[in-house]
């Protein structure tokens, strides 16, 4: 009996996920709320907004879906799992307590010194004075976060004292990140390559994923402003199995027991962000969801039944399910506005995406895109996410570069050193 299914968010990601339960013969209906300009190759698009909580229970009572799955972060940490609950409705989401992982920069600090999980040195403030105070304490360089969700935006390494008072200002007296901005973290400075764990996680047990690796600044070299993600891969090469058990035993594991011990068990994707430094690894942040650019690689890798992992998730059994990978590399790279993370033009056409899907391994997923009357058009900072697997990591990286190529609108911009750093060290 097939199942079917609402996918909530706009992004690549959901594109991505969409596209891979498309795949699967037990899925019937795929209905993507809002979904964007390339969404409906994979589904029907309902506008519904994410944050429209009632009307999307309404909706999938109506349509009689029989799970929905909530991936992006606003209402994940707004509590969309909670809302479908509520009325008895199959979802996979967190709770929005378990969501604060994400939603608070400082619970989740509390969390990791209380389940005693390697991080950075930090402390948590509200008030500006006492967060330059502490500034002018430490020196530079230091790390500023907005504590709420600021679309990857809101955090800054800070290379001399100047530079945290001027973010300071930014966040938490011009607010140019609203409400995230009322609470601030200051960090020591870490050191190291940074990488993605994205954990499966049932609120008991989990499995991991491989390793991937996001790039999040606008510029090549790991230069300018940070940003939603400008790319990925998976797995990272160098990554050797004792540094993955010492993840699993010293940050994942403790993270979803501590929650489980709180009464707020963690069901959905754990995705720490973390930082390998010299002392091992160390976390950076949590996220309650996949993230984007990630989930388009893992989902080009996946080889088991990704609804089985799904309800496993939701339903408690992921201790009964192994995971599949298809063998080789997936790469993901993110063609932006010009202009991003800044100021950018919108509604240009796009030309070209098919073109770049006769390449043997591409795949582009939409991001800020939008169709109307039979054009594709650019909506948003981050615009497509061409895809591509390969052998090796070469050649999945040359695949999606050469599909780069193919596509054209103005302005577009995108790094050309995806995986390079991986390329050189693996």
């Amino acid at each position: 009996m097939s199942i079917d299914i609402l996918v909530v968010g706009a992004y690549s990601r959901e594109h991505a996920i969409a596209w891979k339960l498309k795949q699967l013969s037990r899925v019937g209906k795929i209905y993507i709320a809002p979904g964007n300009g390339g969404t409906h190759a994979v589904g029907e698009p309902i506008s519904i907004g994410v944050m429209e909580f009632d009307k999307l229970v309404a909706f999938a009572e109506e349509k009689k879906v029989g799970l929905t799955v909530a991936g992006s972060d606003d209402p994940i940490v707004g509590g969309i799992g909670d809302a479908f609950r509520a009325h008895g409705l199959r979802i996979w989401s967190p709770s929005k307590v378990a969501a604060k992982l994400e939603g608070s920069k400082a619970f989740a600090k509390e969390l990791m010194r209380q389940a005693n999980i390697p991080t950075a040195e930090f402390r948590v403030f509200t008030a500006h004075v006492d967060a330059l105070r502490y500034v002018h304490e430490k020196g530079a360089p230091i790390v500023v976060k907005a504590s709420g969700l600021a679309l990857g935006k809101g955090v800054m390494v800070c290379r001399t004292v100047a530079e945290a008072e001027n973010f300071l200002n930014e966040v938490m007296v011009k607010k140019i990140f609203k409400d995230s901005g009322n609470e601030v973290v200051i960090e020591e400075f870490l050191e190291g390559p940074e990488i993605s764990i994205h954990a499966l996680s049932d609120g008991k047990d989990f499995i991991m994923f491989p390793t991937s690796q996001d790039h999040k600044t606008i510029g090549e070299n790991d230069t300018g402003k940070n940003t939603g993600g400008m790319g990925a891969i998976a797995p990272v090469p160098w990554v050797t199995d004792e540094q993955l058990l010492d993840i699993r035993k010293h940050i994942v594991a403790p993270a979803i027991a501590t929650m489980a011990k709180r009464d707020t068990p963690f069901q959905g994707l754990l995705y720490p962000g973390l930082m390998m430094t010299k002392q091992g690894p160390k976390v950076i942040e949590f996220n309650s969801r996949f993230g984007c650019p990630e989930a388009e690689v893992y989902m080009r890798l996946l080889k088991t039944d990704l609804l089985d992992l799904l309800e496993a998730s939701v339903d408690g059994t992921i201790s009964k399910k192994n995971i599949e990978w298809q063998p080789g590399f997936a790469v993901t790279v993110i063609m932006a506005s010009g202009g991003y993370p800044d100021a950018y033009k919108r509604d240009l056409p796009i030309a070209g995406i098919e073109e770049a899907e006769k390449i043997e391994g591409v795949v582009v997923f939409h991001a800020g895109t939008r169709y109307e009357n039979g054009q594709t058009l650019t909506s948003g900072g981050r615009v497509l996410s061409v895809s591509a697997v390969g052998g090796t990591l070469k050649e999945a990286l040359n695949a999606a570069y050469q599909a780069c190529e193919r596509i054209q609108f103005e302005g577009k911009y995108f790094r050309r050193d995806i995986g390079a750093k991986a390329l050189r060290t693996g």
